[in-house]
């Protein structure tokens, strides 16, 4: 059970940001919170309307125990060689608590920000050699020679291995085929925008089939009572950044990312805004695709969240409106609740296992 980092350490509604500034000691307060609450990973997120998470990420492993930060990054914007030092040093400076969330990239106009303007299959091209190079450095094979489309070294060596031997988890997201292919050949989890549980399961069949783990990206809203989350979702949606609509509609015309351009299309397909009676979207055209979000009370949300991991669904990345105060609710109200249907499921295998040996065997 992840968390995604906040822009700053307060967010107040659906669709209002706070950019161009950055409230660094309002996110390490949040980590440290999020670290109290046993969150297992913080993902640090990348844009141009971000903080870049490299320099945050280096500060932030010295001000918690033990949560993990997953840093996303994109390939192309430092070489393997460096990019595997910096890694391998975040893990000395942490006891290992880094993961990697690999993205190609979502809008070419983006993308040329930085100098890059590779389309979009050419960029998981990209993706595949640097994840390559990155392996071939933490299976210690220096030094290193390679010569691909995309990178060229030799002879390279990097001192400072990752802590411990071994390397760290990697995460690829996309909904495309090729981002499918990059994560079962390189990655140990593929991660995608939300669905229903039906969606993901159809989605991630051919991942699971071969030995992947699949996870998803979403938001939350919890509350004691369904009618309190539906009075707290109408609120949280009063009066939107219309202005910010406009825009976010205007990247997602000019992406050619699947992940995005498929998550506004299911938004966009949804009745009411409700892809089903527990999955709003509205919040969608506002937020991207991470805000299509599971509302309900605190056990509504805890079965439907469980309905996802029977389909195969096996890691979630949240966010809340405001983020802080629902992790807060998330860790102490719905996971207990979560751990309680895995208890359940697992007691009533284990006593049809035992009713039933041959057949169990």
């Amino acid at each position: 059970m992840h968390w995604n980092s906040p822009l700053s350490g307060q967010q107040k509604a659906s669709g209002k940001y706070r950019v161009g500034e950055l409230d660094f000691d309002g996110i390490v307060d949040f980590a440290q919170e999020a670290d109290r609450l046993g969150v297992d990973s913080l993902l640090m997120g990348i844009g141009f309307h971000m903080p870049d998470p490299l320099p945050m990420l280096g500060a932030l492993v010295r001000e918690t125990e033990r949560v993990k930060f997953l840093l996303a990054y994109r390939p192309g914007l430092l070489p393997p060689t460096l990019f595997a030092q910096v890694v391998n040093t975040v893990s000395w400076m942490s006891d290992g608590r880094i993961s990697l969330n690999l993205v190609a990239g979502t809008s070419p106009a983006e993308q040329a920000y930085y100098g890059d303007f590779l389309a979009h299959d050419e960029r998981y091209a990209r993706s595949n050699e640097f994840l390559d190079i990155l392996h071939r450095f933490w299976r210690g094979e220096t030094p290193l020679s390679y010569e691909g489309d995309h990178y060229r070294i030799k002879d390279a060596q990097v001192g400072l291995g990752y802590k411990g031997g071994g390397r760290p988890e990697i995460y690829i997201s996309g909904a495309s085929a090729v981002a499918q292919q990059t994560a079962v050949e390189h990655g140990d989890c593929w991660l995608r925008y939300g669905d229903t549980p039906e969606g993901l399961a159809a989605a991630a069949k051919p991942v699971l089939a071969r030995g992947g783990r699949v996870g998803t990206r979403m938001h939350v809203l919890a509350r004691e009572t369904r009618a309190q989350a539906l009075a707290d979702l109408a609120d949280m949606m009063r009066d939107p950044d219309e202005e910010h609509r406009k825009r976010i509609a205007a990247a997602v015309a000019a992406s050619d990312s699947v992940a995005v351009n498929t998550s506004f299309q299911l938004a966009e397909s949804a009745e009411s805004d409700w892809l089903s009676p527990m999955l709003f979207s509205g919040a969608v055209a506002y937020r991207g695709g991470p805000a299509l979000c599971v509302v309900g009370s605190y056990e509504e949300v805890a079965a439907y969240l469980y309905a996802y991991k029977e389909a195969g669904i096996s890691e979630f990345i949240f966010s809340g409106w405001p983020t802080r105060d629902e992790m807060r609710i998330f860790f102490t109200r719905v996971l207990p609740l979560l751990r309680q249907h895995e208890r359940a499921v697992s007691g009533r295998s284990s006593r049809s296992a035992r009713a039933h040996p041959a057949a169990a065997g």
